[in-house]
């Protein structure tokens, strides 16, 4: 599989970009040891008008490339939590209502369905608005509007693993339902949940940027999306604070999907092969 993965030009350049990301978000305590909040000079600054300063300041004189660098911590951190949370609960509702079918299907789709009936944003700002607003509201939030699709994924490749061969030769061995569903069905539909996983990250962070540019993320934490929700009222005159940490989003995003390209094209050599032909 890495053989194939590190074939891909796209792949590899989004694996470049998402780890300089990671290691700006590790590095930030340590190149910006007084934090995102302390103002260094005055308001306003744009970037590369004094040493030290490669972004300029914001509003109130604070460093934006210290801010983009705290922010990256929150993005990573709020986009990988969640996508494990809901992975954890799409992929034990989804295997078990694919394996089991009759009514454990129909009540566990029943319940997949009333998550997807309300859209995924409004359904985050509501669950962020009840309770109050930091990281772990926010990560249970985008967690709670994010595991739907994956239940559906894994249902649909559990009903299709459960009728092959080495499954009917389990049973006549006399492995149990539930083992066999661990150790014959799920391992088999690793590699959609893998690739779908990395698709989930980059989305959660732009849920997490939305919530954060409309006023409901933690307040006590710096990130991408407040910076661009607080520099919306001077874009004209001050561009580098909105433009900055967009570039920020779009290419860790872009970064995220470019691996989820490459891993599906991994993971899957014939599917990749007959979409190119």
């Amino acid at each position: 599989m890495w053989k194939r993965f590190r074939t891909n030009i796209g792949a590899m350049i989004g694996v470049g970009i998402l780890l300089a990301v990671i290691l700006i978000a590790l590095c930030a305590p340590l190149i910006y040891p007084h934090g995102p909040w302390q103002m260094v000079q005055r308001p306003f600054l744009p970037p590369m008008s004094v040493d030290g300063l490669p972004l300029g300041t914001d509003t109130l004189g604070r460093n934006v490339a210290a801010q983009l660098a705290y922010g990256a911590q929150v993005s990573l951190l709020v986009g990988l939590v969640s996508t494990i949370v809901a992975l954890l609960i799409g992929v034990p509702l989804g295997a078990v209502a694919g394996f089991y079918g009759n009514w454990v299907d129909e009540g566990a789709m029943r319940f997949t369905e009333f998550f997807q009936t309300i859209p995924n944003f409004a359904l985050a700002i509501v669950l962020v608005a009840i309770f109050e607003p930091s990281l772990a509201s926010i990560t249970l939030a985008i967690a709670i509007v994010s595991w739907p699709p994956v239940a559906r994924l894994v249902r649909a490749e559990v009903m299709s693993v459960r009728k092959r061969e080495f499954v009917d030769a389990a049973r006549l061995a006399g492995l149990s339902r539930p083992k066999i569903l661990m150790t014959q069905v799920l391992p088999n539909t690793v590699s959609p949940i893998i690739v779908m996983a990395s698709l989930m990250v980059a989305t959660a962070i732009l849920l997490e940027s939305s919530l954060s540019f409309l006023g409901l993320g933690d307040p006590n934490a710096m990130s991408w999306g407040y910076m661009i929700g607080a520099a919306r009222t001077v874009i004209r005159t001050s561009w580098w604070l909105s433009f900055f940490p967009g570039i920020a989003i779009v290419l860790t995003v872009l970064a995220l999907n470019l691996i989820g390209e490459g891993l599906n094209d991994a993971l899957n050599p014939h599917l990749s092969r007959k979409g190119r032909a």
